[in-house]
């Protein structure tokens, strides 16, 4: 049957000032845009944590941008998406000047080198990185071990099934959208 392989992959702006807009996602690319359904979840969830509008917000492994565009949309002062493949840095970098927003910024590079060498510090974090990545389990401890997140500021980890964060430090909430799963995580101070 070839309409299943001529079958675009559409990602859409669920809601704020991009609401609607839609971009094709080139087939050949491994990454695939979180869903609606989760999407829509995730940020309906995020909205009992977070005001994002007017924060600084971090895109790790940011695939087809499809998070990064969704943060913009709604109200985000600054966006900037990390995305090691070429294609894909390519893509979220046009699909930022079709938006023509100047607060979105796509850096080409390792998500683990960049978190190293991060002196920025962001109000929200977004981290779905390949769920067969080796080292998957270390980037959340990676994240709320690093100085990269404000006071009060939220990462979130998308995964699949098989990992459970919910003893890491920092942990608040797990959600699961069919096989997309979202781990919670809230950064608070320590006091001397």
């Amino acid at each position: 049957n070839d309409t299943v392989c001529e079958r675009k992959i559409t990602m859409r702006i669920i809601t704020g000032k991009y609401k609607g807009r839609r971009f094709d996602v080139p087939r050949t690319f491994k990454a695939r845009p979180t869903t609606d359904f989760a999407k829509e979840n995730l940020f309906n969830v995020l909205n009992g944590y977070i005001d994002l509008d007017g924060t600084m917000a971090l895109d790790l492994f940011a695939g087809t941008g499809s998070i990064s565009l969704e943060l913009l949309s709604r109200g985000c002062a600054q966006v900037i998406s990390v995305e090691k493949d070429r294609d894909h840095h390519a893509f979220i970098s046009q699909c930022l000047k079709k938006l023509d927003d100047s607060n979105g910024i796509v850096i080409r590079g390792d998500v683990f080198r960049f978190i190293k060498s991060c002196k920025q510090r962001f109000d929200f974090i977004f981290a779905d990185p390949p769920y067969a990545l080796d080292n998957i389990s270390q980037i959340p401890r990676l994240v709320m071990e690093s100085d990269m997140l404000t006071e009060g500021g939220i990462f979130v980890m998308e995964h699949g099934k098989d990992n459970d964060f919910s003893q890491l430090t920092g942990f608040i909430d797990h959600r699961s959208y069919g096989s997309v799963n979202f781990s919670l995580f809230q950064h608070q101070e320590t006091k001397e």
